[in-house]
């Protein structure tokens, strides 16, 4: 059985337990259904896949007007969420969960809640989005932001050079954070 369990520390945020069926032949899940998240009227318009290689870590990234779903397909991330929405009871929230191939389950990322993940293993990320891509709506925070104190196990990843860039919070005009 499928269960939607809705994060403690970050209002919106749910991690799904998918439910597994195998047999002899292999196996079979559902990755996503809708009625999951009655709360956000879907209209699913792009699907993408990222492969990272261990050590490798990607983020943090947010988005004012787009939805996140992300299932690891192979290896294990740890996932960094920070709520950066003005408006959210849970403002300044942190939380880190673990996604990995063995432990299947799907994770929504609500917009405005800064994500990003470290590659504990070799891995595949495959993640659907609500809203095409938008380079005006793709901002960024840094990864190890003081304020911020995400505990990612790593001090030394491996990022791009737009991760790298990626400001403070503390540098980043409040008007322009989402609501």
């Amino acid at each position: 059985m499928t269960d939607v369990i809705e994060s403690a520390a970050i209002q919106g945020v749910k991690q799904v337990r998918l439910a597994v069926f195998s047999d002899d032949r292999g196996q079979f899940m559902e990755l996503f259904r809708k009625d999951w998240f009655p709360e956000r009227t879907w209209d699913i318009v792009q699907s993408n896949r990222s492969d990272s290689k261990a050590g490798v870590l990607r983020g943090l990234h947010y988005h004012r007007h787009q939805v996140d779903y992300w299932h690891a397909t192979r290896g294990r991330i740890r996932v960094g969420l920070a709520d950066l929405r003005l408006s959210s009871p849970t403002r300044g929230a942190i939380e880190t969960i673990d996604l990995d191939q063995d432990n299947p389950s799907g994770l929504f990322i609500p917009a405005g809640v800064a994500h990003g993940f470290y590659a504990l293993t070799d891995a595949t990320l495959t993640y659907i989005v609500d809203n095409y891509y938008d380079g005006h709506d793709e901002l960024g925070v840094a990864w190890d932001d003081p304020t911020l104190q995400i505990a990612w196990g790593v001090s030394t990843p491996v990022l791009s050079p737009r991760d790298l860039a990626n400001p403070r919070l503390l540098d980043i005009p409040p008007e322009t954070l989402p609501d």
